[in-house]
């Protein structure tokens, strides 16, 4: 299968297009930047430059593949304050995507996140089935799933808040370290018994493969090792990484401490996977988030 990535050269595409490559596909990706393009070319792979804005470029890269993953999402503008705007960039391109695959049975995988089932099943353990009526990033997975109506096989994966690994380099986990450090302290919100769910970089890397190869259209799919963390375990994990002390805050003084992720870390998250690993034969085989923090890599040159 020819395979065309967005965000093909960023933290889970570098994990993604070895493995696509390794198992016998083909791949183009999606570059920004020259030095995007030189790590495609490298791998193995062809690069397309471009952007989520050169919807031409997507239309054409979309309609050349026999199949579409999307990754990439404007994080900059999240992290900026702009969530409105790089959810309307993400909805545009999945629009080109899916008006591109129309009527042809090719497999487009989208990007979601479990955070959002925070907000459908508050303090219950989130499953595959729970849908929200629309929203911030709900929006794009709706219309993801509704492409099954136009002879798309589509399917979207929900990563949750922590994404992890030696490749993780501008993620949550590295976030909460960088304020950790900046501070010279390690915290929480509370009690620190809210939850986080994780998983490995590699592990969300072959749950991608398995969607475009074989997920019915119209799933939603879990890409879940560790189904909740309590966030106290892991500032305390950073705290003992950093050699800082850990301590608890309140809501008030988390975006003092913690920037834009003041929003997330009172965040109550417990999400399963049973039903993807089921569907898709699925199962997680790297370190779980608190051996990875265990094994040094996050604190040092890597």
């Amino acid at each position: 299968m020819h395979v065309f990535i967005t965000g093909a050269s960023g933290h889970v595409g570098s994990a993604l297009v070895p493995e696509l490559l390794a198992h016998g596909h083909t791949v183009t990706g999606l570059a920004r930047s020259d030095e995007s393009a030189a790590r495609l070319t490298g791998w193995g792979a062809e690069a397309v430059r471009g952007d989520l804005d050169d919807l031409d470029a997507l239309d054409t890269a979309a309609r050349a593949a026999d199949g579409v993953v999307h990754l990439a999402f404007r994080h900059d503008a999240m992290q900026a304050g702009d969530l409105q705007g790089a959810a309307a960039s993400d909805l545009a391109a999945l629009e080109v995507l899916g008006s591109a695959l129309a009527g042809t049975d090719k497999p487009l995988v989208g990007t979601s996140g479990t955070g959002l089932l925070a907000m459908a099943a508050p303090g219950r353990l989130g499953t595959e089935d729970v849908v929200l009526p629309g929203g911030y990033r709900v929006d794009a997975e709706n219309f993801v799933v509704g492409l099954a109506d136009k002879q798309v096989r589509s399917s979207v994966v929900r990563l949750p808040p922590t994404v992890h690994s030696d490749l993780d380099h501008h993620g949550f986990v590295p976030a909460l370290i960088g304020f950790a450090r900046e501070h010279g302290v390690s915290t929480y919100v509370g009690e620190g018994t809210n939850r986080w769910p994780a998983v490995h970089t590699r592990d969300a890397a072959h749950l991608y493969r398995l969607a475009l190869e074989s997920a019915p259209a119209g799933s939603r799919l879990h890409a879940v090792g560790d189904e909740g963390i309590e966030l106290r375990r892991i500032a305390e994990a950073i705290g003992r990484g950093l050699d800082v002390p850990v301590r608890s805050i309140d809501a008030e003084a988390a975006p003092a401490h913690v920037g834009f992720l003041a929003s997330f870390v009172s965040l109550d998250n417990p999400t399963s996977a049973v039903r993807t690993r089921e569907v898709l034969g699925w199962e997680p085989t790297h370190p779980g988030l608190l051996d990875d923090l265990a094994a040094g890599f996050y604190f040092g040159e890597r």
